[in-house]
């Protein structure tokens, strides 16, 4: 690969801000900073103004391009959906499996397994959203499909994280035991605590156990209460978790954003997700969902009965979201779609920035946020 020096942008290395610098990318890594004009060897590549930002991570991406992968649990299913997300700024994703039978979960795993070997860009790995969750916090999960864990199912887990860079999970803390969710952290395989109806109690030993996030903070879990803190309450409390959160203004009031950003204990941070399904990336209005229909409309997807199922969200409107309506600095905003998941899977120090070192995955923003080109390991990969 080519030489290149990136210049015309302001620059976001993931913790500073860079004016009148040039980005050096080396076969596909970031060899550093330098300023626009100095001499170099490297091929020019001007971007004429915006920014230039790590590229966006979404850990929780059901569907895109009109395809879901529950749907199509297949290398083509998850090629498209990584490849329609690469024009809202994502970079880095994890297909998410919505709780279905185990026969579904096993083509979406060999699917997963040769979507790594063939190095599709953008997958990471997959995320089995369920089935070992709690009915009575199901969302817009099937409740029919909905049951205990077993060891069939760790192994599942663990054939997947053999051969994929990252695997995550979304368990209730009350159905899973923290004997189980040990069993699966030594597998190197990422728990998070999601659709429970679980108390503090519960979800302080499943965080001892080994889970380390939270799926949609706030959504499909138990709320924050005077003398039951719930599983909100023990996320926001408990500084080895991490959460993603569904920044569209629908799921979750601004205002109880705003106090969770305040509140959260470090060193975990809530990140953000899309929970994007198959509209994401093109102009349907409704769509079929493990048998049912959802329906598209006024910025959200419902089910008949008026149940959230996904979001109609893209990652650079969750930014978005952050920045203007919440009012968080630009920069802890783009974390938050970059870094801090890079963190919260534990992936290696090259993901969610763009200092030396790192995957050339990178996002460039005009002036007004909106996604102008994103390059995925230095490669273009989409063109406004």
């Amino acid at each position: 690969m080519t030489r290149i020096a990136l210049t015309g942008a302001r620059i976001f290395d993931g913790v500073n801000w860079h004016d009148r610098a040039a980005l050096i990318v080396n076969d596909g890594v970031v060899e550093g900073l330098m300023a626009a004009d100095s001499p170099s060897d490297a091929e020019r590549v001007a971007l004429h103004g915006g920014m230039l930002v790590p590229g966006f991570i979404d850990l929780q991406v059901n569907g895109a391009g009109g395809t879901l992968l529950n749907s199509t649990p297949t290398v083509d299913g998850i090629r498209t959906i990584c490849g329609a997300l690469h024009q809202f700024g994502t970079t880095s994703c994890m297909p998410t499996l919505v709780t279905d039978t185990p026969e579904v979960a096993d083509r979406a795993v060999e699917a997963g397994l040769a979507a790594a070997q063939r190095k599709i860009p953008g997958f990471l790995g997959l995320h089995l959203e369920g089935p070992h969750l709690a009915v009575a916090r199901k969302g817009a999960h099937d409740p029919a499909l909905i049951r205990p864990f077993s060891s069939n199912d760790l192994q599942r887990l663990i054939n997947a994280r053999e051969g994929m860079p990252a695997v995550l999970t979304t368990v209730a803390a009350e159905t899973v035991s923290p004997e189980e969710i040990a069993s699966i952290v030594a597998h190197g395989i990422v728990v998070s605590i999601g659709h429970s109806d679980a108390t503090h109690a519960e979800v302080v030993e499943a965080a001892k156990a080994g889970a380390t996030m939270a799926t949609h903070l706030f959504n499909a879990m138990s709320q924050m209460g005077n003398r039951e803190p719930g599983v909100v309450g023990a996320v926001l409390d408990t500084g080895s978790m991490y959460a993603g959160l569904i920044a569209d203004g629908i799921h979750v009031h601004a205002a109880t954003i705003a106090n969770a950003i305040r509140a959260k204990r470090l060193p975990g941070r809530i990140f953000l997700v899309s929970d994007a399904m198959s509209v994401t990336g093109t102009d349907d209005t409704e769509f079929s969902f493990t048998g049912r229909t959802v329906y598209r409309k006024d910025g959200a997807l419902r089910l008949a009965d008026g149940t959230l199922a996904g979001a109609d969200l893209t990652m650079i409107e969750a930014v978005v979201y952050m920045h203007r309506t919440i009012g968080l600095e630009l920069g802890e905003a783009l974390r938050m779609a970059s870094l801090y998941p890079a963190e919260a899977m534990r992936l290696d120090r090259s993901y969610g920035h763009l200092q030396r070192g790192a995957r050339a995955d990178m996002v460039h923003l005009s002036d007004n946020l909106a996604v102008r080109h994103t390059f995925v390991g230095g490669e273009e990969v989409f063109a406004a």
